[in-house]
C-alpha cells in the first residue's frame, strides 16, 4: 500500500513533466502551463505521505521546501483561488500540522529519521543533498519568476533538475527504491530536452 501511494505520486510528477514537454514542443519554446503546477501540488502531497510512511527524511525534506512554491505558481496562474476554500485550507495547513507533529518529540524525530538502521547516515546525507539540489530548482524558479512577475521555467531550472535527478537516481538504486528510480529516471530525457529548447530559444 505504501508503494501504491509512492507510485501514484510519481504518476502525477511524471505526467506534469510529460505534459509540459509536449506543450513546449508544440510552442517551440519552454512554457510553464498551469497543469504543471496543479499536478505538482497533488504529487507533492502524496510523496510527502510516502516519505513519512517510509521513514525517509530525504524525501520529506524535498517536499516541504517546494510545496508552497507550487502554490505561489498556481496563484500566479490564477488557479489557486479557483479551488474551494476548504481545499485551499487543507493544502495550506497539512504540511504545517505534519511538521509540528514530527517535532513535538524531538528525540523521537531524530531517532526515527537520522538514526534509521535501514539508512546509513552517509547515505541519508547524500540522498538529502540530492533532494536539496533538486528542490532548489523551485527556489531558483520562484526567484526568477518573481523578478519577471510571472510563472516561468528558465534554463537554470532544467540544469538543476538534471543534476539533482542524477544524484537521486543513484541514491534510489542504492536504496533499491523502485518509486524513486522510476520517478526520477523518466524525467532525465525531458530535462535534457528542455535545456535544448531553452538554448535554441536563447533563454
Amino acid at each position: 500500500m505504501i508503494y501504491v501511494i509512492g507510485f501514484l505520486a510519481q504518476v502525477f510528477f511524471s505526467a506534469r513533466i510529460l505534459l509540459q514537454w509536449i506543450l513546449s514542443e508544440r510552442a517551440k519554446k519552454v512554457i510553464s502551463p498551469a497543469i504543471f503546477w496543479q499536478l505538482s501540488i497533488v504529487g507533492s502531497y502524496l510523496l510527502f505521505v510516502y516519505g513519512w510512511l517510509r521513514d525517509d527524511f530525504a524525501i520529506i525534506l524535498g517536499q516541504i521546501i517546494s510545496y508552497y512554491i507550487y502554490i505561489w505558481n498556481l496563484d500566479k496562474k490564477h488557479q489557486w483561488k479557483k479551488l474551494p476554500f476548504i481545499i485551499r485550507t487543507l493544502l495550506l495547513l497539512t504540511p504545517v500540522a505534519a511538521i509540528l507533529y514530527m517535532l513535538k518529540d524531538a528525540s523521537a524525530f531524530v531517532d526515527q529519521f537520522f538514526r534509521n538502521e535501514k539508512i546509513p547516515l552517509w547515505l541519508l546525507i547524500y540522498g538529502s543533498m540530492g533532494q536539496i539540489i533538486f528542490t532548489l530548482r523551485f527556489v531558483y524558479q520562484w526567484i526568477y519568476s518573481k523578478r519577471k512577475d510571472e510563472s516561468l521555467l528558465p534554463i537554470g531550472f532544467w540544469v538543476i533538475s538534471l543534476l539533482g535527478a542524477l544524484i537521486i537516481v543513484s541514491y534510489a538504486i542504492y536504496r533499491r527504491d523502485p518509486v524513486l528510480i522510476l520517478g526520477q529516471s523518466t524525467g532525465l530525457i525531458a530535462y535534457s530536452r528542455n535545456i535544448y529548447l531553452s538554448r535554441r530559444a536563447g533563454n
